[in-house]
């Protein structure tokens, strides 16, 4: 099978630890030794082939403008060492003095796109430093942007919509299927835009099977890209959960590999899927 994880954070090996166990503290997660261990490449890499995972799309967020470069040097490295089966998404923030010059140096390093998180970043998704990058990507990069937190108006769907409209050649794709926690105002807000694209990863867990379904039904099979938010959650249960959803064959080959091939220009290897379909 070819299968693409279009999300997945990965720091390096020093840092990884700290790095889950924060995200973990931010979403109120359970942490537990084995999720610990998570968040380098090697572990990455080793789960996801595990799993019939032929690539991977890597990033990392920065939380401070002076992490940005070396954030960025760090996730085209682990592309360039990887013999073709990583993708690399660079981060900026917001507060950078030079934003066109880091988007600059993205995709000078050969990365294809770039990650923004609005709620770790603490900068709302339609603030005007982003859309000054929005502005910078249009027509050269996708944007994935972290989406929806109910606790928070940083990301939420009405943040994203304006971003839509005015960006009408700007790639964008939006984590969690447009709305994490509030995928009711997603559906109602974000389906039927010919830029935007949505992930499925962290969704699972939180609405359930039969909601999902609908969720992704009501964006279409070519407008969804497969996803783990890997740390946080690892491929086999989110492979499981996603084969017996009831999508047909070319819409799973739409989810698990097609939408990202044609977004990012990765080539997917196959890796026999071990688990029964």
């Amino acid at each position: 099978m070819k299968i693409t994880d279009c999300h997945c954070h990965v720091y390096p090996d020093a840092l990884a630890a700290k790095a889950v166990g924060a995200i973990a503290s931010f979403y109120d997660f359970e942490v537990t030794d084995d999720m610990l261990r998570r968040g380098t490449v090697a572990d990455m890499t080793e789960r996801e082939r595990k799993a019939g995972v032929g690539h991977q799309v890597i990033f990392s967020v920065a939380t401070t403008p002076h992490q940005v470069s070396s954030i960025n040097h760090f996730i085209a490295r682990d592309v360039e060492n990887s013999g073709g089966t990583l993708t690399g998404l660079g981060t900026i923030h917001p507060d950078s003095p030079n934003l066109k010059a880091d988007i600059d140096e993205i995709i000078s390093l050969g990365l294809k796109g770039i990650k923004i998180h609005p709620d770790f970043q603490q900068t709302k998704a339609d603030d005007h430093r982003y859309l000054k990058v929005y502005e910078y990507c249009e027509g050269r990069l996708p944007v994935l942007i972290h989406c929806g937190d109910c606790r928070k108006d940083y990301s939420n769907p009405n943040r994203i919509l304006p971003i839509l409209e005015i960006f009408t050649g700007l790639t964008v794709i939006g984590a969690h299927l447009g709305g994490w926690s509030v995928w009711d105002d997603a559906i109602k807000y974000l389906p039927g835009h010919d830029n935007f694209y949505v992930d499925c990863s962290s969704v699972f867990e939180f609405t359930g099977a039969l909601k999902a379904y609908e969720i992704m039904k009501a964006y279409g099979a070519e407008k969804i890209l497969f996803g783990t938010d890997y740390p946080m959650k690892t491929p086999e249960e989110e492979l499981e959960i996603l084969f017996g959803l009831g999508f047909s064959e070319r819409e799973l080959d739409l989810i698990t590999h097609l939408n990202a091939e044609k977004i990012f220009g990765i080539n997917t290897y196959a890796v026999e899927y071990p688990f029964p379909l």
